[in-house]
């Protein structure tokens, strides 16, 4: 079966920003004095995990603070912003996401973030996306490991029965793309506003807008001999 896989939040809609401002806001509400500008949190896009950049970023700092509740604040604040905003799906996923149920492709959304910021974000794209048009939906708790660990995509292919040769990942950051490449699944680069800098090589091609021909016949079998 061929399969259209969005592998994060922001190929959908682009919640970077938001997400930046929740990290921000979660570090004052706990009295902790950072706040993550553009760059810095752009250079820590290459992975995969608020919770342990959190973690991470502390210990460069010579601290010691509980990352999980920290994030969990971050989350709480993320789709509550997500509740009260006017976010729109990004150029083209609409047509792809409609082109693809119309064609009888399979349709993932093989995330490794929490199931509330999925619930959160696909309540603020409707009408226009809403769960029932996804075939599965990869949470966090799907898989063992976040990408770039390939888990994610691997648990997705065997799922929906799918074959890799004819699946095609759609990913905004470079930990994605390494786990979708890593699972033997082609991929389109679709970077977000935070991400654009990152290096995309192992992707099949970048693109700013999604083309929904174009897509569907990377995962058509033969399509990539």
């Amino acid at each position: 079966m061929a399969t259209i896989l969005f592998g994060s939040i922001s190929t959908l809609a682009d919640t970077s920003e938001l997400q930046r401002q929740a990290f921000n806001d979660a570090f004052e509400a706990y009295g902790l004095d950072w706040e993550w500008s553009r760059d810095d949190y752009a250079g820590m896009l290459g992975s995969n995990g608020g919770a342990q950049r959190i973690e991470e970023y502390a210990a460069s700092r010579g601290l010691d603070v509980d990352a999980a509740a920290v994030h969990a604040k971050k989350s709480q604040i993320f789709q509550e912003r997500l509740g009260s905003s006017s976010i729109s799906p990004r150029p083209g996923v609409v047509d792809v996401v409609e082109e693809a149920k119309r064609s009888g492709h399979g349709l993932g959304f093989v995330t490794t973030t929490s199931q509330g910021n999925i619930d959160a974000l696909l309540a603020a794209l409707q009408p226009h996306i809403s769960a029932e048009m996804f075939d599965l939906i990869v949470n966090r708790d799907s898989v063992s490991s976040p990408k770039p660990n390939p888990e994610a995509y691997e648990f997705a292919i065997k799922t929906l029965g799918a074959d890799r040769g004819d699946a095609v990942a759609i990913e905004d950051n470079v930990g994605g793309v390494s786990a979708a490449r890593a699972a033997g699944i082609a991929c389109i680069a679709f970077p977000n506003e935070n991400t654009s800098g990152g290096d995309f090589s192992a992707a099949d091609e970048t693109v700013d807008s999604l083309d929904a021909t174009r897509i569907l016949g990377l995962s058509a079998p033969d399509s990539r001999s």
